[in-house]
């Protein structure tokens, strides 16, 4: 099995203003740096602007759609693995994520997704469960194991850190073990003989 790090892109699901995901995101991020295992690439689905609309099947999209996608794109296809940060928006995630989703899928392919999600009184928890059931249509693979912060905004501390790291970091350190096995062993596989659907 290869020793390159893992390519792993942490995505920030929410552009609400106010949003609380980058104060979550650039924590998990500096966990995972940590982790001698990875390369860490953040991707602001905020400063992404991905167009709502989809062009029709088999219709070519606009020049500046393409443009859109095409920064976000080659940096999806170059992971080989994902954390998608998110909130719980209504019973499920941000519109955001989905957008994100729709308008890519040859590059989830085969690939390992971590959750860390935040919230209120379910810390997210449910967000990251719709998001199982999806990322499975893109034939991704989700890992069981997440981190969670309930009622996060209180979890926090002024300078961006967690007041009580050690349950936090605990998990975070299991997500990125499990994160680091599925993505090296599919990154193998994927290398032996592509992936196809």
């Amino acid at each position: 099995m290869s020793d390159a790090p893992v390519r792993l892109a942490v995505i920030i699901g929410s552009v609400r203003e106010g949003r609380f995901g980058p104060t979550v995101a650039n924590w998990f991020a500096g966990e995972a740096k940590q982790h001698d295992a990875f390369e860490v690439d953040v991707i602001d689905l905020a400063e992404a602007n991905l167009p709502g609309v989809l062009p029709a099947f088999g219709a070519t999209p606009a020049p500046e759609t393409v443009e859109a996608v095409g920064k976000v794109t080659p940096r999806l296809e170059n992971a080989d693995a994902f954390v998608v940060v998110t909130p719980e928006y209504n019973h499920s995630y941000p519109a955001s994520v989905k957008t994100l989703i729709d308008w890519h899928n040859a590059q989830w392919h085969a690939k390992p997704i971590g959750f860390v999600s935040y919230g209120g009184l379910s810390g997210g928890l449910r967000a990251v469960e719709h998001l199982r059931v999806v990322f499975a249509e893109v034939h991704a693979i989700t890992i069981r194991d997440t981190v969670s912060f309930h009622s996060a905004w209180s979890q926090f501390d002024e300078t961006g850190l967690p007041r009580d790291p050690e349950g936090c970091t605990a998990a975070a350190q299991t997500l990125l073990g499990q994160l680091s096995w599925w993505a090296r062993a599919l990154r193998e596989a994927r290398t032996r003989e592509p992936y196809k659907v």
